[in-house]
């Protein structure tokens, strides 16, 4: 499906744009499921002063959302009316150290960060290098693994707010619960402060060996996923639940429930974004017939269907 195009509108009202506005673009290629339609218009700011820009100038009417690596998304087929803003690693990708303390854009990797953090010898940051995303995604849903979160290491973020205004948060004021954080949805997070603790090099790198090899082997990272489906119930572990209803292996059309690790969802080859949500569906319906316990959904879904 197509959207009507409102690019020249937009690029009239904002003259001074540096980004690049694509309308119709496919979103597929930008998430690890590789599925979905397209965003009706995809907007790639140049720096953080273009996004407040474009921001401050965009009707309001006119839904946004921000994607980083995809690897935390679905798209449904129908695509996604309104914008799609992707902060592109050139402009948000950088990480540098100081002291105890990284500082990194919103589109670093997480595992960049740990890498950046272990050149500079500092320690608590080898989970990052476990989490197969960036870090603005890190901040929106307190991203966390091998017994690390965001919230234990953040010292403050910076973002820029629906109306085009640039705001700093400490930890505090992330409001940050388990994979959430409380700032307003509107947020586009596009920079970030860490603070560790100095550690001997070797230490670190055994440990990111750890967190390597856990997800080698533990999870299927070379599958078209998206990473953790469900989160963990309070006392519990999702993909225990999932085993024990029989969803091991389960099949919807071209989408799968992973052999290796039962809280990952695969695209075979051909499902599309209506087969994985369907299968992720039905995977709640079962647990909740079989255990009484709800899961609930980590992967964000966007669009219409």
């Amino acid at each position: 499906m197509t959207f009507p195009d409102i690019t020249p509108d937009l690029k009239a009202a904002m003259p001074e744009l540096r980004g690049r506005l694509l309308a119709n673009q496919s979103l597929a290629e930008l998430t690890w499921f590789r599925v979905g339609g397209p965003a009706q218009v995809l907007f790639t700011p140049a720096d953080e002063a273009d996004l407040a820009y474009f921001l401050k100038r965009l009707p309001r009417e006119l839904p946004v959302y921000v994607v980083g690596v995809g690897s935390n998304l679905i798209v449904r087929d129908g695509g996604m009316p309104g914008v799609v803003i992707r902060l592109a690693p050139r402009a948000f990708g950088e990480t540098s150290a100081d002291g105890d303390v990284v500082t990194a854009g919103a589109a670093a990797l997480d595992k960049r960060v740990a890498e950046t953090a272990a050149a500079a010898n500092i320690g608590g940051m080898e989970f990052f290098f476990g989490i197969p995303g960036t870090i603005g995604g890190a901040l929106r849903m307190n991203a966390g693994a091998n017994g690390g979160e965001t919230k234990d290491v953040l010292v403050e973020a910076t973002g820029v707010s629906r109306d085009g205004t640039r705001h700093t948060f400490g930890n505090a004021e992330m409001k940050f619960v388990y994979r959430n954080s409380g700032v307003d949805a509107s947020v586009i997070f596009t920079s970030a402060r860490f603070r560790g603790r100095i550690t001997d090099a070797d230490a670190i790198r055994a440990r990111m060996n750890e967190v390597q090899t856990h997800r080698e082997t533990a999870q299927p990272i070379r599958e078209k996923t998206g990473g953790s489906t469900f989160k963990n119930p309070p006392g519990n572990s999702a993909w225990k639940l999932i085993d024990a209803a029989g969803c091991r292996g389960l099949k919807v059309g071209g989408a799968q429930v992973s052999e290796m690790h039962c809280n990952f969802l695969i695209n075979t080859g051909n499902a599309t974004g209506h087969d994985i949500e369907t299968l992720g569906e039905t995977v709640r319906e079962r647990v909740k017939q079989t255990s009484g316990i709800e899961l609930h959904w980590e992967i964000k879904r966007i669009g219409t269907s």
